[in-house]
């Protein structure tokens, strides 16, 4: 997907929290959502949504799209049992200020538990939460997304990690825009850089520190196969030189030269004496 350009008037002379003008134009910033006035799709889904739920399970909770004659159309979240279901668009962004955002209304959605919100699915970074029954009304909140550009998923949820919940919750309008800046008085503002560095699991100890653990590790191993390693057979030279002597010995025994020179040497004598 290509990305909304953000060349034009310098930073400085943005308000805060409103759209970077495109090529110096006053016009609002383009839409990153494919499909946001959910006007195309087939059968029961919009084009370029998907939904996802915790629990997946029709008895748990159902998905519903409304496409609207004129005006936007709408998508529904229902949870009949506590669930954290929604549906989502993946995107890939820039580096930069994002603003996130939808227009919700509610319907006995609980108290107790997370209610309806747009977030960024897995990164933690949600909206102010809308629970009870309620009219339509805005929510969103704002992202900053560092040098390296980012991969989300916005997700039109109702319910939360952990925070499982029931009702029903409409979404329309939704919306991705490129600003300068948050306002100053923004409730929900995300780093999705440091957010995502926090969640990781870096290795502990100074990279020094991990050198010498490894470098004292392969001495270990090189000390273990020094005093334990398999000793070097004798050589074919040394075993032949063994068997050689042995068949020596054995030649000097009862069967050997020797014996028979001893007999010899007997029957010499007896000859002698009979003359």
């Amino acid at each position: 997907m290509a990305l909304t350009s953000w060349s034009g008037a310098s930073p400085a002379a943005q308000t805060a929290g409103a759209p970077i003008a495109v090529g110096g134009a006053p016009a609002e910033a383009a839409n990153l959502l494919v499909n946001s006035r959910f006007a195309s799709g087939s059968g029961a889904n919009p084009d370029h949504w998907r939904t996802e739920a915790w629990i997946n399970a029709a008895a748990t909770s159902s998905y519903g799209w409304t496409r609207a004659a004129s005006g936007p159309g709408e998508v529904e979240v229902s949870n009949i049992r506590p669930n954290d279901a929604r549906w989502v668009q993946p995107l890939v962004l820039g580096p930069g200020w994002y603003r996130i955002s939808t227009e919700v209304r509610t319907e006995n959605v609980g108290a107790t538990a997370q209610g309806a919100t747009v977030s960024l699915l897995e990164d933690g970074a949600n909206s102010p939460d809308v629970r009870g029954t309620s009219g339509w009304r805005p929510i969103g909140l704002y992202v900053k997304v560092g040098s390296h550009g980012a991969d989300i998923e916005i997700a039109l949820r109702l319910g939360g990690f952990s925070s499982l919940n029931t009702g029903r919750a409409f979404f329309r309008n939704p919306s991705v825009t490129l600003v300068n800046a948050p306002p100053a008085a923004a409730a929900a503002t995300f780093d999705l850089d440091a957010i995502r560095k926090a969640s990781g699991s870096p290795p502990i100890g100074h990279p020094a520190t991990l050198i010498a653990v490894f470098a004292a590790l392969g001495a270990l191993a090189y000390y273990g196969w020094r005093l334990y390693g398999t000793p070097v057979p004798a050589t074919a030279s040394a075993r032949g030189e063994r068997v050689r002597g042995t068949s020596d010995k054995g030649q000097g025994g009862r069967g050997g030269p020797g014996a028979q020179g001893r007999r010899g040497k007997r029957g010499a004598a007896r000859v002698k004496i009979r003359r």
